[in-house]
């Protein structure tokens, strides 16, 4: 959640950010007023503590006579205390609630708007060129016999599939290459758990307006996260870690699910919007004032696995409205689809600031001393869907993949993925 001092002291700040996210003003508001008799609640049961206190101490001065009155106050004062004790709890509580309604306050200058609005940053490298009619990544992938869509579906339903020879080791080979990187800039792998409790979920900002996109056990309470960060998020939850010696990062390895809710008719050709995939998920933990270097460098890691992979792209600095309930700031790294003619999302990085971090407890020692929320960040490395960009802009006349050769060495010396009878 976001700063309750910030929304007592620049309560306009928080207003232009939800503005920016074209969130409903009037959240802002009832924010400020449950935090306001929240307030007025403990202070109220504070009040009267101290006169409960006070008549407690006259009882052993009193006179034999004046005792009885005084016992009858304070035991009156009790029952106003237990009152006023209560009262303050259920403030408290509907304060926490209505401040948890508000979204993450945006990093100042982001565009403002939905999905369309962003502000691209920067083009790299050339759009690939070809003097053939070009396949998409499924039909490479067919006949290559490395996605087979067609057994995913009468196994377990539409928008899965399997990964099978050169499909199967390529999404290795990426992924190994992605955690070397990760492991030279200093994280430390982990692989995670994939169902977490809902208060991990909640604590990471996944059951707002996209819970529906995440799938839920009821029988075990149990949630199956859309990515690592989660699991990553909630590993030092209830803790005070040491980041004066600077960020402390993990790279998450895990398998990802999502419901696609909402998506029904989008991409349902391949893999480009399934309902399972690997992931390798960066994720940082720092010094609030360092978060947005950190940010800059999360984004260039992920830049260089692309430009390593041969692949044209653009970064985009994602409009507000499009950021999600945690990120501050979010860029986008998308890559050029060939048979699609587009930039599609291969990978983003979000600054979450000390969103998560208030609502799970993960804080670090200041200078002063005194504890205060850390700053997390996310970024993803390397995911499945990356096949598709690296199948198409890598494809020959007769089918074949060029393997980037940043890859080879995963794949013993592959230079060509071949068409197999």
């Amino acid at each position: 959640m976001i700063d309750p001092q910030v929304l007592r002291d620049n309560p306009d700040q928080v207003r232009r950010s939800q503005a920016a996210r074209g969130n409903d003003p009037a959240l802002v508001e009832a924010a400020i007023e449950a935090d306001a008799r929240r307030r007025a609640a403990i202070s109220d049961y504070e009040s009267l503590r101290a006169e409960q206190n006070a008549a407690s101490k006259r009882v052993a001065a009193a006179s034999k006579e004046d005792k009885p009155a005084i016992l009858a106050e304070v035991k009156e004062l009790a029952g106003r205390v237990k009152t006023a004790e209560q009262a303050a709890k259920d403030a408290d509580h509907a304060s926490a609630e209505a401040l948890g309604r508000i979204q993450n306050l945006i990093i100042e200058g982001i565009p403002e708007g939905g999905e369309e609005n962003f502000a691209t940053l920067k083009v790299v490298g050339e759009k690939p060129a070809f003097d053939f009619d070009v396949r998409d990544h499924l039909e490479i992938g067919e006949g290559l016999r490395a996605i087979d869509v067609k057994r995913g579906t009468k196994v377990s339903g539409a928008r899965f599939y399997y990964l099978r020879g050169i499909g199967a080791r390529l999404e290795l080979a990426l992924m190994t290459m992605a955690l070397d990187k990760a492991l030279a800039n200093g994280f430390t792998m982990l692989t995670t758990p994939t169902l977490v409790k809902p208060e991990i979920m909640a604590g990471t900002g996944f059951l707002g307006e996209h819970a529906d996109e995440v799938y839920f056990v009821p029988g075990q309470d149990l949630y199956l996260t859309g990515t690592s960060e989660v699991a990553l998020a909630g590993y030092h939850a209830d803790e005070i870690i040491d980041v004066a010696d600077g960020p402390v990062r993990y790279a998450g390895w895990s398998t990802c699910y999502r419901s696609e809710a909402g998506s029904y008719g989008k991409d349902t050709r391949g893999i480009i919007r399934v309902h399972q995939f690997n992931k390798l998920e960066m994720f940082s933990y720092c010094d609030p004032a360092e978060a947005e270097a950190e940010h800059e460098r999360l984004l260039g890691w992920q830049e260089e696995m692309l430009q390593e992979l041969g692949l044209h792209y653009r970064v985009i600095d994602t409009a507000a409205g499009d950021l999600g309930s945690s990120a501050a700031r979010k860029f986008d790294i998308e890559a050029w689809v060939p048979t699609q003619g587009a930039y599609r999302e291969l990978t983003s990085t979000s600054n979450c600031t000390t969103f998560q971090a208030r609502r799970l407890q993960t804080r670090f020692r200041g200078e002063s001393g005194k504890t205060a929320p850390v700053a997390t960040l996310n970024g993803t490395l390397a995911t499945t869907r990356w096949l598709v960009a690296i199948l198409e802009t890598h494809q020959r006349a007769d089918g074949s993949v060029v393997i980037p050769a940043s890859l080879r060495p995963y794949l013993g010396g592959l230079e060509v993925a071949e068409v197999t009878a």
